[in-house]
């Protein structure tokens, strides 16, 4: 039975689908538009489970989307939340060499972030590290001023609020299971009733490949789940860390290592490493689900990864189960942490695609089918991306009619 007729609907809520859907509506109002998300409110997987920071755009290839969007992304996300009475704060961040040998890898990505425009990105020396951050370790920094924190769940109910001003339709708790493209028209088999759009764009996240699949995408990239746990700093010792404190990252291993980050809340969160999950939505090392260790199992390109990358695997699985070998990653920028400083903290869950070579694909991924738009990679930065990854899609759904 058809439970509803739109121009354009909108799959996933999480803050790339809302931020679309506002987009969408503030450039074409009076569009009949739907957002269905599965879950029983927004938000509640990667955009509800991240680090909170607003990254400047250091890490990215120089041209790519990541590069460009987060840039500016990084700027939108400020002036949103100042126009919003959403609480932000510009905490910046250093990223720490503790070791000669890493000082041409920091040197090497301070000229990428100013090959970027990351504003006012500067090397500094031992003595400015230590007057930012006094009881850090290292040797050299990059600082970073414009990095900054933000709860993103509270951004995400503002997009919310914003797309039901403007006319949205905002379903919860309809899970699409089945797409169809018939008589020019997209016919979307959701838990919640059949509805039937002119366009559709998936925003899918951790589900992002299969929903592609439905209207016969390509199989590739494909969706890995991994799972970040933190720890939390004991709010006696919070004066430990002002700022944001990440690691030089080694180009060897496919994450950037555990970081300390203020939150807004005041809490500090120590973390994440980065372990496979056994499911897609899992949040603890006991959640499993075969479907989706099957799917991993069936990957090729996941399997060359794993081959890869093996060894790095088993050590983040020892320090995801051993407290002493997680301190002992921190203590290398923190000397003076001890075990009791460490609280448990919360866990995420990221969306990594992988290629069939087995490669994390670095970039966000957009594809197209008849009538529909997915997008099929997009991990950390696109929080901070947000508002200009929702321009981008909407000016693709403007060329898709």
């Amino acid at each position: 039975m058809l439970d509803g007729i739109a121009t354009i609907v909108i799959v996933g809520g999480g803050i790339v689908g809302l931020a679309a859907a506002r987009e969408i509506l503030q450039r074409r109002p009076g569009t009949s538009l739907i957002l269905l998300e599965k879950e029983a409110t927004i938000g509640q997987h990667q955009t509800g489970h991240n680090s909170g920071v607003i990254h400047s755009g250091i890490y990215y290839v120089p041209g790519s989307l990541k590069a460009r969007l987060c840039v500016a992304g990084a700027a939108a996300m400020m002036r949103y939340c100042d126009e919003n009475d959403i609480g932000w704060k510009r905490c910046g961040k250093v990223i720490v060499a503790t070791s000669p040998s890493e000082l041409p890898r920091l040197q090497a990505l301070y000229e990428r972030g100013q090959e970027n425009q990351v504003p006012g990105l500067r090397l500094i020396e031992q003595d400015e590290l230590r007057e930012r951050e006094p009881h850090v370790r290292g040797i050299r920094a990059i600082w970073s001023p414009n990095t900054g924190i933000v709860d993103y769940l509270q951004v995400a109910l503002s997009y919310a609020n914003d797309i039901r001003q403007l006319g949205g339709d905002i379903r919860a708790g309809h899970e699409v299971t089945a797409i169809q493209r018939r008589n020019g028209r997209t016919l979307l088999t959701t838990t919640g009733g059949d509805i039937e759009a002119a366009l559709v764009v998936t925003c899918a996240g951790l589900q992002s490949d299969r929903v592609a699949r439905m209207t016969g995408g390509a199989e590739d990239p494909r969706i890995v789940p991994f799972r970040g746990d933190y720890y939390i700093l004991r709010p006696e010792r919070r004066a430990l860390v002002h700022s944001n404190i990440y690691p030089v990252p080694d180009p060897r291993f496919p994450f950037l290592g555990v970081h300390f980050t203020p939150r807004m809340n005041g809490d500090v969160w120590l973390g994440p490493n980065a372990v496979l999950a056994f499911a897609r939505e899992g949040y603890s090392f006991r959640d499993a689900n075969r479907h989706d260790l099957a799917d991993m199992a069936r990957n090729p390109g996941f399997r060359a990864f794993a081959r890869k990358h093996w060894r790095t695997g088993l050590g983040e699985m020892v320090r995801d189960l051993s407290k002493k070998r997680f301190l002992e990653t921190l203590r290398v920028y923190i000397p003076e942490l001890e075990p009791e400083d460490l609280l448990p903290g919360p866990a995420g869950v990221r969306a990594q695609a992988l290629s069939p070579q087995g490669t994390l694909v670095d970039d966000f991924v957009f594809d197209h089918a008849d009538g529909v738009l997915h997008v099929r990679n997009a991990p950390s930065p696109a929080a901070t991306s947000s508002l200009e990854i929702g321009r981008l899609i909407a000016d693709e759904v403007e060329g898709l009619g």
